[in-house]
């Protein structure tokens, strides 16, 4: 534990699921956490349950507004003095084969799934590069890999992460910033958890690790990409997904 002891960690969509389960552990390691999520009531409950860990703040964030989030970026530095740690974690799903696609349908995950992450390394990347000192932890998917039936939105949004990923490992090294992806495979959250039961059991039988991955598990992915004992791995992808993608 403490491998984040004085670290200050801005988690987007950490209210619930993947992002709370992050939001957790960083906690435990002794970092200072500021969660960005548009569920208040969610992010509320959040700091009344995991408040006692550590320094832990909600704020009501639309990580696809730019303003938004440069405000809430420039109130950290103020409230702390230094970002060392962002991991864009929100995401959005809005499923559909392509000829029944909306154009809505794609723009709302564009805007948070990649617009999203751009304006949220766009704001906070200027601090790292001041300081000279930066983590920046980008979640994609396993569908970013290798694509999924009626999911041509999301699965473009996620591979586009890992291409902004590689570039930005190229641009912010030289300021000590490591950039990597983490790409999850099939997770219990609480949305797969209620799924039909045959479709949660077609996912573990894919599966050669016979498990849904947990939370925690992308959350630990997340912890040793923000510590030290990960400050030479920079533009890599971190497939977590019991090895459903050989």
């Amino acid at each position: 534990m403490d491998e984040l002891k004085g670290r200050t960690a801005i988690i987007t969509g950490g209210a619930a699921g993947i992002g709370k389960a992050a939001v957790e552990r960083f906690l435990k390691e002794g970092a200072h956490v500021v969660v960005w999520d548009i569920n208040e009531e969610k992010g509320k409950a959040l700091v009344e349950e995991l408040g006692s860990l550590g320094p832990l703040y909600f704020k009501l964030v639309n990580t696809a507004n730019h303003e938004e989030v440069v405000e809430q970026a420039e109130w950290v530095v103020k409230e702390f003095g230094r970002i060392d740690i962002l991991v864009n974690n929100a995401g959005i799903t809005r499923d559909a084969t392509m000829k029944k696609m909306t154009s809505d349908q794609w723009k709302q995950v564009i805007d948070v799934n990649l617009t999203g992450v751009f304006n949220c390394v766009n704001a906070i990347s200027h601090t790292m590069i001041t300081q000279n000192y930066g983590r920046i932890i980008n979640t994609s998917s396993v569908v970013g890999l290798y694509g999924n039936f009626g999911q041509v939105n999301y699965a473009a949004t996620k591979s586009g992460v890992i291409g902004m990923t590689k570039s930005l490992a190229k641009e912010l090294g030289r300021y000590s910033i490591t950039v990597n992806a983490v790409a999850p495979g099939f997770i219990a959250t609480e949305m797969v958890r209620a799924m039909p039961e045959k479709i949660i059991d077609m996912m573990v039988s894919k599966t050669p690790i016979p498990r849904l991955g947990t939370p925690e598990d992308i959350a630990n992915a997340y912890a040793f990409l923000a510590s030290d004992k990960a400050s030479f791995i920079s533009g890599s992808v971190l497939s977590v997904d019991g090895a459903v993608t050989i």
